[in-house]
């Protein structure tokens, strides 16, 4: 990983394009997987070894209909991206990844703000909706710092599916988070 170097500028918004591809695995590989992933706090090293996602699962998300890859830039920089997409009249927002160096630094607590907005704005979404494993507790907290409920629904962790990574325990879950968006009702 190439140092950043120290900047005030905020970070630049825009979708992703195909060319974006590597660089949008490279960064979700840092953030959740391995020893660089722990240099940040939202690390799933501890619960998950293998992959967290690939160039053709990336791809795949920029051709769907009703979806989007957004990025955080600065300088040309990627620095966070994001995956939303429309399911009905809520957003879904996953595969959420900050450079591990910049965590906790408002950068992804400003790619959340523009996936709502986006999600609001272009698809008329009335709230927006996403899993957590339901073991990282801290996480969790940080979405609820930022709106979103615990709606204690579950939905059962894909074991043998290696496109979710490979566990190391065996009572992983994920739980639905919901956050009314402004003008919804979720």
């Amino acid at each position: 990983m190439i140092p950043l170097m120290p900047t005030t500028s905020p970070p630049v918004f825009r979708p992703a394009l195909a060319a974006d591809v590597p660089a949008i695995v490279a960064l979700v590989e840092s953030a959740y997987r391995g020893d660089s992933g722990r240099l940040g706090w939202t690390t799933e090293s501890d619960l998950l070894d293998g992959r967290r996602t690939n160039v053709d699962g990336v791809a795949e998300l920029l051709l769907q209909a009703d979806s989007i890859v957004l990025l955080a830039e600065r300088d040309g920089e990627l620095l966070a991206c994001c995956h939303v997409e429309r399911q009905g009249e809520a957003g879904y927002f996953g595969m959420f990844a900050v450079n591990p160096l910049l965590q906790n630094g408002g950068i992804g607590k400003a790619l959340l703000a523009e996936a709502e907005r986006h999600a609001r704005e272009h698809w008329q979404c009335l709230a927006m909706r996403m899993t957590v494993i339901e073991q990282r507790a801290e996480l969790i907290a940080w979405y609820e710092r930022r709106g979103y409920q615990r709606t204690g629904e579950f939905r059962p962790f894909p074991y043998g599916d290696e496109r979710f990574g490979i566990p190391r325990r065996d009572d992983l879950r994920f739980e639905w988070l919901v956050k009314t968006l402004a003008g919804g009702t979720a």
